[in-house]
């Protein structure tokens, strides 16, 4: 098992032999640990790292499992809509109904997970998921459908869960790519929907749709089930023996198995009904977490969320699409654009923050740093709404479009794993909290879309429809972002630390 902690208290001597005093200049160079782990081999920070990555790996699949459920009945409005007898326009709503509770869904959950584990929110969520697709496939009305999709809409955990979870497993400068896997996982997992909702509502019906999804949501029970540990620990009741010993036992399987039970309430916190609601809400009176949500979350809407609930009655009109054709094609689009985006700003972000570091003096920079990276985004994403807007209105060819699309999808992934990875540095003792107000956001503005968007376009034409988006993003959006650049560091330091961090276990 890798070492975790690192004795930054010990000084070379004059007395030491070369050898040494190298051997402990080697360890005072390396970065220093935040937060410090205990001793305690159950403290998820000195897990194996390969333990971390498969814990990882799963959360990233329950995130992408969310946007899959929520999704993949896009390319299938037609059918779906011919057969309960409603327009496309309406049959988008049922998706809606689900976007919008993915962002109320973890007020809930979030609280129970501080207090009895990661792990049960994790079971329980999945399990209904399963159910609530189960039901979606068998519905035999538009009103037991939106019924089904109520219960689906609560599902995805995940969403808000998942960088709580990464905070948990990770050190500080771990953080920055294991959140941007999960980032790219979670929203490349409404991208991948539609291809396969595309194949299979083509071939099968659209309620194969939902019952594909209720099949991956079964396996993943399974999986969660065997193979994902608690990562809810307590470093507080560790701190003396810490300090007692510098001895850490191994990680062995028994201790894997303990972890593994369906209950694990944390003795040092109390359930309260303030938990459920106040937490988050108080976070909006951070601006470093406020503005970059907002910021994220408008510049989601319309490069993901937008597409998903409109793209079916746009390309049908445009370009007579079927069901297969809508489906691999903006889910394609989406899909690479999302993909590149993560691989560059993975490196963008890394060469900046490994920069700053240098010039710092090997001390870890200010988390304002990070948002030196988000220009990328801020420069492409709203190119691509315009190419797409201008494309449509003008008839262009029909590969157009998509590559404005891409190219949308590409600058929104970078705005994400700078804007996420930026609010939790700033705070990390309220991750969970602060991943809430996050998905709130994006859920709750991008739910609005679909009841305006195509009557809007019809009025004033896609071409100013879509100049509006941008500018609302990228411009009215953006100016508080800019003020964190220069003044992010001086707000944190007056305002202090969140009121409620005693009540996350960090």
């Amino acid at each position: 098992m890798e070492k975790s902690s690192i004795n930054l208290e010990e000084e070379v001597k004059p007395s030491e032999a070369p050898e040494d005093a190298e051997k402990n200049t080697k360890q005072i160079s390396q970065p220093i640990l935040i937060p410090q782990p205990s001793n305690d081999p159950a403290d998820p920070l000195n897990w194996p790292l390969a333990l971390k990555i498969a814990i990882l790996v799963q959360i990233c699949l329950l995130g992408a499992l969310g946007g899959l459920n929520t999704a993949i009945i896009n390319p299938a409005y037609g059918p779906m809509a011919k057969e309960l007898g409603i327009s496309t326009v309406t049959a988008s709503y049922q998706t809606t109904v689900v976007i919008a509770l993915n962002g109320v869904g973890p007020f809930l959950w979030i609280p129970l997970a501080n207090v009895y584990g990661r792990r049960p929110i994790y079971l329980f969520t999945t399990l209904l998921g399963f159910g609530s697709a189960l039901g979606s496939a068998y519905a035999k009305s538009f009103g037991q459908l939106l019924a089904a999709r109520v219960f689906n809409g609560f599902f995805p955990a995940a969403f808000a869960l998942g960088p709580a979870t990464v905070v948990d497993l990770f050190f500080l400068h771990q953080r920055g790519r294991a959140l941007g896997a999960f980032t790219v996982m979670l929203t490349n997992g409404s991208h991948l929907a539609p291809i396969i909702g595309g194949l299979i509502g083509q071939y099968c019906g659209w309620r194969w749709t939902f019952k594909f999804a209720a099949i991956c949501d079964a396996v993943m029970v399974v999986v969660v089930f065997f193979c994902l540990p608690e990562t809810l620990f307590s470093r507080k009741k560790t701190v003396e023996t810490a300090e007692r010993s510098s001895v850490r036992d191994p990680f062995t399987m028994k201790m894997y198995i303990s972890r593994l039970g369906l209950y694990n309430k944390n003795q040092e916190l109390d359930l309260k009904l303030r938990q459920f609601v106040w937490p988050s809400i108080n976070m909006v009176m951070y601006p470093s977490v406020l503005f970059p949500a907002l910021y994220y979350a408008s510049q989601y809407g319309f490069a993901s969320i937008l597409p998903a609930v409109t793209v079916a009655h746009i390309f049908q009109q445009f370009f007579h699409w079927d069901t297969l054709d809508i489906g691999l094609g903006y889910g394609a689009a989406l899909t690479i654009g999302a993909s590149l985006g993560e691989l560059a700003a993975g490196m963008v972000v890394d060469s900046i923050v490994k920069r700053a570091r240098a010039r710092n003096g090997g001390k870890a920079p200010d988390p304002e740093v990070r948002l030196q990276a988000i220009w990328t985004g801020e420069i492409l994403l709203p190119a691509g709404l315009l190419i797409y807007g201008f494309t449509l209105q003008y008839a262009t060819v029909w590969i157009a479009p998509l590559i404005g699309m891409a190219i949308a999808c590409f600058g929104l992934q970078v705005i994400t794993t700078t804007c996420y990875t930026y609010s939790l540095d700033c705070y990390p003792q309220v991750g969970s909290e602060t991943s809430q107000l996050f998905n709130f956001a994006r859920q709750e503005i991008g739910m609005t879309f679909a009841f305006y968007t195509i009557a809007l376009a019809d009025r004033i034409g896609y071409q100013f429809t879509f100049l509006f988006f941008a500018l609302c993003g990228s411009f009215l959006a953006f100016i508080p972002i800019l003020g964190l650049m220069r003044k992010g560091s001086e707000v944190r330091t007056r305002m202090g630390a969140p009121h409620d961090g005693e009540s996350r276990l960090n």
